[in-house]
């Protein structure tokens, strides 16, 4: 193969790697890990084996405030928790940094918006963002109305009321006051039977002052951002498709038997109609969302039921819930406080400034968020999309600081049976730390890599988990490649060097052939993990393996002591580089076979990768002792015990 003629991928000098932001008052659910830690965490490992440990920031948080943190402290206290409510979140957090340790998840900061130097971080840059926005006048105060509580005598924010999602097509299980559990984005007025969570009454609606961020005038420069990346594949269909949605005009949907009383009215605002005999409903577009709203309140005074369809809308950047940070007081308004969900898109800043020691007027963050030789990946569940895809792009745009667009990986959903797994949802899945009761991190870690999350949803049926001892048990299915054929190979070799050669490497050449299918296997890899293709590399490493692991069954029968040292240099080779590229996916027991191997460190270097294994070792080198029945990578004792 001749290397210099193939196309490899570029790589950023300085890469960050973000997965998401879970709430400060749940554990980690299986969702989590498996929909974004791992994936996120595989490509962080892989970009430190690229481009050097030192050029890459891993960064998560817990997402500390808002209104659905209140409620879930609230919660706690009733059940007799008796600390603060930045305690409750402290506990909270401290139990979700325990939770990715066990999944091998290699933060270099699992912060928290509220809590020790990132928190005053975050408040501190909260409020220049404000400041910059509101400078740059992309910020408006709107009188907008808000659900009220008559009975208890207080508004209510988020999750405090639920009702069903207005978006046309939704398919969401629960909407909240201006947000359904698939992350819509509607106005409180257009939320369906609303239900106060409090009293269980049915709210009124009052007028509050917000500000909110002018995102639809950055909807024709995120849209030609978006018609760029059609062509790129390091950006996913979904997420493509996902905001493409919002680009379309505003639309009211109204069944297609209520349409004549459309017809019949006079003063309406001017609308174009598409007919869609086969469709129980019919789209009316308007130019603007002016109109649309006009067109609402014609709709409502004659009792004709509508749905809204997906616009780009005003983003809304603060609310009144008393645990949020404060919104900097202005002529106009004062005591708001930052809506969460904004404050939350620019949270890895602030931990990249905390990571680095930057404190609140540091620079050190630019070189990581400014730069052209820099790189940010954000790891995300398609809910998200609107906000990642969205109203972050639009605030980066808009304070004009240079500020590197993020490349976005969103994940599909996880689903346990036909649910989607979200805390938010009636359906309680399972959490990560129960699933470490059946199986290994590294059997959960294969599994959920090689979901198909790119392209579709993915059921997660841990039969074991469930009680259901079945022979077959989907979530071990990958992890048999390195518990059976990668230990065998690995094995295999180290036994048969100390039984021919004294433990000591038969020095010669690799097997041309040997040597041009390791090359080409290191090519694909590459190339796939930089298009995020996680299953694809599964896939492959699980080809090439089996094919190695019945060569090594073919070449060793019967070979000749020659033939032997042979089969050794070759198969020495595989397992460099195998190693080398299981090392993102399972590091521990790639780290335990380097050690038996005797070689450092710059065995992971991607500046050695076509390198052979004699390139690292002196000559008569001697590989470490393998005792019988050592395994490098293991099944979870409970599978080990059934037998």
């Amino acid at each position: 193969m001749n290397l210099k003629s193939e196309r490899r991928p570029a790589f950023p000098k300085r890469a960050i790697i973000t997965a998401g932001m879970p709430y400060g008052n749940k554990e980690l659910h299986f969702g989590h890990i498996g929909g974004v830690f791992i994936h996120a965490d595989i490509f962080a490992r892989f970009l430190r084996d690229r481009i050097g440990d030192e050029n890459v920031i891993f960064l998560s948080g817990t997402d500390c405030y808002g209104n659905t943190i209140e409620v879930g402290y609230q919660n706690a206290v009733s059940k007799g928790f008796s600390g603060s409510i930045k305690d409750y979140v402290e506990e909270k957090h401290k139990s979700q940094k325990e939770t990715l340790i066990k999944y091998q998840i290699s933060l270099n900061l699992f912060a928290a918006s509220a809590l020790g130097d990132a928190g005053t971080i975050h408040a501190d840059l909260s409020s220049k963002i404000f400041n910059r926005l509101y400078e740059k006048e992309k910020l408006r105060l709107d009188k907008t109305l808000q659900f009220y509580d008559e009975e208890k005598g207080m508004f209510l924010n988020g999750r405090q009321v639920i009702g069903r999602c207005p978006i046309q097509g939704c398919k969401s299980e629960i909407a909240y006051a201006d947000e359904c559990a698939l992350g819509h984005q509607y106005n409180p007025t257009d939320l369906i039977n609303p239900i106060s969570t409090i009293s269980g009454k049915r709210p009124i609606l009052r007028a509050v002052k917000n500000w909110f961020f002018d995102l639809p005038s950055f909807s024709a420069i995120i849209q030609e951002h978006v018609n760029s990346w059609k062509k790129d594949p390091r950006y996913r269909k979904c997420l493509i498709q996902g905001m493409e949605e919002f680009f379309r005009k505003p639309a009211l949907f109204v069944k297609k038997e209520l349409i004549p009383e459309i017809y019949k009215l006079d003063s309406f605002p001017h609308y174009t109609i598409t007919e869609e005999e086969n469709k129980n409903s019919w789209p009316l577009f308007f130019e603007n969302l002016n109109e649309r709203d006009k067109a609402k309140q014609v709709l409502d005074s004659k009792n004709i039921r509508y749905r809204s369809g997906k616009a780009v809308v005003p983003f809304r950047i603060s609310g009144n819930v008393n645990w949020g940070i404060p919104v900097p007081d202005t002529k106009q308004t004062s005591k708001l406080s930052f809506w969460v969900w904004p404050e939350s898109l620019w949270a890895p800043i602030s931990f990249t400034k905390c990571f680095l020691g930057d404190k609140t007027n540091g620079t050190q963050w630019e070189r990581w968020w400014k730069s052209d030789e820099a790189q940010v990946f954000q790891f995300i569940g398609e809910d998200n999309i609107y906000f990642y895809g969205l109203a972050e792009l639009g605030i980066l745009m808009a304070l004009e600081t240079g500020i590197c667009l993020p490349i976005i990986i969103p994940n599909h959903h996880l689903l346990f049976g036909k649910a989607k797994a979200s805390s938010s949802g009636e359906f309680v899945p399972p959490k990560a730390d129960d699933l470490l009761n059946y199986y290994t991190s590294d059997q959960l870690r294969l599994h959920f890599m090689n979901a198909s999350l790119s392209d579709h949803s993915v059921r997660f049926e841990p039969r074991m988990a469930l009680g259901l001892n079945d022979k077959f048990d989907p979530v071990t299915m990958e992890g048999n490649l390195i518990t059976n054929i990668l230990n065998r190979i690995v094995r295999s070799c180290l036994y048969t060097v100390q039984k021919y050669c004294d433990g000591v490497y038969p020095q010669g050449n690799i097997g041309s052939n040997t040597k041009e299918k390791a090359d080409q296997i290191i090519i694909a890899y590459e190339k796939l993990m930089a298009e995020f293709a996680f299953d694809k590399i599964f896939e492959t490493l699980n080809v090439y393996l089996r094919e190695v692991n019945k060569e090594w069954s073919c070449r060793s029968k019967n070979a000749t002591k020659n033939e032997i040292e042979q089969l050794l240099r070759d198969m020495f080779h595989i397992v460099r580089v195998s190693v080398v590229l299981f090392h993102p996916i399972v590091p521990a027991g790639c780290d335990m076979i380097r050690e038996y191997l005797g070689v450092d460190k710059r065995i992971w270097n991607w500046d050695y990768i076509f390198e052979p294994l004699d390139f690292f070792i002196n000559s008569n080198h001697k590989f470490k002792f393998l005792k019988p029945h050592v395994d490098f990578f293991c099944k979870h004792p409970l599978q080990t015990s059934s037998k």
